[in-house]
């Protein structure tokens, strides 16, 4: 184009600027400020010389322009809050704010632009949304109060070291903003972790989103991933619907049984990973989002990777940080506490205060728990249905509990002594971890002498004094 034309184009295209009520600002693709029309100088009250050249965040240290170009995106009519000293008026001012990417014929990223709405009665919108916006900050606050109280690393029950070390590691995990690869047997109580790791990380106010990728159709998975949008397929809701990850942005995305994933669907989330962005169903374009991965499997992923199954890249993309839940067969001293926590619910809930026989603490120590946590919450809520009185006995745990196979901790590259040792000392342990470390208790509630209980606990190599409280909130040491 001549010169002379560009130059007509550029009085134009002033002469808009200015008999607008809006404030427009110009960006080019390093976030310099190009242009900016005399209004938004008004509002910021600055004049363009201190603005035009200069970097935007000099002038709106929050701005979002460089984003907008660097990722190629549009908003329209968005809420932006400008921070004190950044105006005029020297407060708070929440007003809405469309931005967009310019890009030239080859689709390559030039400028971004903004339009500031300054009408009355788009302020007016305006102070009514900071209203919302102000309550919904309050109650994301109180829900995330909420849910830290509930599932937090203090409040998921274990004493075992076994299982403290894992906690303190899902802690540490929690510090970061890294990928998590929970693996374990099922009932361990995997979601748990996955969830105490979100409420103890920066994006605890922010929302956790589940998935379980082996309970949906792999037709469907795609859609339930990545959204669809308006008119994607037939039968598809009126304009659309976001996927899992956009209904996560800014939170944690849980990815349940992550090894039940088809091989197409891992390529595209690898993707996601990737690009922190997703491609909707039947969509026009990316949409960007940012999301922090914890996923969860109780299968042996490297196996899968061996057998074609699933994905190395992915597997070292969602394995940054690999935490191991013990089966409750290797924690053993914590199945007495998990027993009076699930009871203490259920006493609570129906006012009762049912207790379980001495008989019933030594079976659970000694059963093997191939259902874990769950199972012994299972076992624990069946018993407490049909039980007579207000003690659960033998008699009320299903059949299967009382086969002498069932209760030996079978291990044959141990000797027999080395075995019986192993089972003295997780049962001796137990009870005195239920019982506070009190000795004398704990020599009642096993039927011997104190003095037999010293020399066991002598042999066994246990201290008693080293036994924790049943309840502790101090995972990491000083």
């Amino acid at each position: 184009m001549p010169e002379q034309g560009i130059a007509r184009y550029k009085y134009i295209f002033d002469e808009i600027l200015r008999m607008t009520d809006d404030g427009f600002i110009v960006v080019d693709r390093d976030g310099i400020v190009t242009d900016i029309n005399d209004q938004y100088c008004d509002f910021l009250g600055k004049p363009r010389e201190e603005i035009v050249g200069y970097p935007i965040q000099k002038t709106i240290s929050n701005s979002k322009m460089v984003d907008i170009v660097n990722r190629r995106y549009r908003e329209e009519l968005a809420l932006h809050k400008f921070l004190p000293g950044e105006s005029k008026e020297n407060d708070n001012n929440f007003l809405l704010v469309s931005r967009s990417c310019v890009c030239d014929s080859e689709d390559r990223a030039v400028a971004g632009v903004a339009q500031v709405k300054f009408r009355l009665q788009t302020l007016d919108s305006a102070k009514r949304l900071m209203s919302e916006y102000a309550e919904l900050e309050f109650y994301k606050e109180e829900y995330r109060k909420a849910g830290n109280c509930k599932i937090s690393f203090d409040s998921i029950v274990g004493t075992s070291e076994a299982f403290l070390e894992k906690k303190r590691l899902g802690l540490k995990a929690a510090w970061t903003d890294f990928a998590v690869l929970l693996t374990g047997e099922t009932g361990t109580g995997k979601e748990l972790f996955a969830r105490a790791i979100h409420n103890a990380s920066n994006r605890a106010d922010k929302p956790m989103v589940s998935i379980n990728c082996a309970a949906i159709p792999s037709e469907l998975l795609e859609s339930e991933l990545f959204g669809y949008a308006d008119g994607a397929f037939t039968g598809a809701r009126k304009g659309g619907k976001p996927g899992k990850f956009q209904l996560a942005n800014g939170g944690t995305l849980f990815l349940d049984e992550i090894g039940d994933m088809p091989l197409n669907m891992q390529a595209k989330i690898l993707r996601t990973l990737q690009e922190s962005e997703v491609e909707p169903v039947g969509g026009s374009g990316p949409v960007p989002v940012d999301v922090r991965v914890i996923s969860a499997t109780r299968q042996n992923l490297p196996k899968l990777i061996e057998s074609g199954d699933f994905r190395e890249d992915l597997y070292y993309r969602l394995n940054v940080i690999n935490i191991e839940i013990p089966s409750l067969r290797e924690r053993r001293g914590d199945i007495l506490d998990l027993s009076n926590h699930f009871l203490s619910q259920l006493n609570q809930e129906f006012q009762r205060t049912t207790v379980l026989s001495p008989e019933v603490k030594r079976c659970f120590v000694s059963y093997q728990w191939p259902g874990n946590v769950r199972e012994l919450d299972n076992v624990i809520k069946g018993a407490y249905a049909t039980c007579d009185g207000f003690t659960i006995d033998l008699t009320d745990l299903p059949g299967k509990m009382s086969l002498p196979k069932d209760s030996l901790l079978m291990d044959s590259r141990k000797q027999l002594a080395e075995l019986m040792n192993d089972y003295e000392r997780e049962v001796i342990l137990a009870v005195l971890r239920d019982k506070g470390g009190n000795c004398q208790r704990t020599a009642e509630e096993l039927g011997i002498h104190r003095s037999a209980l010293y020399k066991k606990m002598n042999k066994l190599g246990i201290d008693p004094a080293a036994i924790p409280h049943r309840q502790t909130s101090k995972l990491l040491p000083e």
